[in-house]
């Protein structure tokens, strides 16, 4: 009885970091890529996009990351979850940059 009173306060403690390791992300080489917008965090400027090949992908917009729709240039509350894109990612580290990101639909 003692030892469960002591591992619920340590589980109850631990089960964020469980939580977030199963949403696990890939990292791809350098290149261009299609897929479909899993997740828009606008407050960080970030998507997760699923390609069609089953990877995930973690894209953080930077202030030179090119978004585009139909040839034009739009603002990030254009992306939505569910829409189709092809981007274009430099791989440094173990952390992929967008350098162009295309609305596809």
């Amino acid at each position: 009885m003692k030892i469960t009173k002591m591992l619920l306060p340590a589980l109850v403690a631990a089960a964020p970091f469980f939580y977030s390791c199963q949403e696990s992300t890939d990292v791809v080489e350098s290149g261009t890529y299609q897929g479909t917008i899993q997740e828009v965090e606008p407050e960080k400027d970030e998507i997760y996009v699923k390609t069609d090949d089953g990877k995930v992908l973690e894209l953080y917009f930077t202030e030179s990351t090119t978004l585009t729709h139909n040839g034009e240039t739009v603002p990030f509350d254009h992306l939505k979850e569910g829409g189709k894109v092809e981007v274009q990612v430099e791989k440094t580290g173990q952390r992929l940059d967008p350098v162009a990101v295309k609305i596809l639909e």
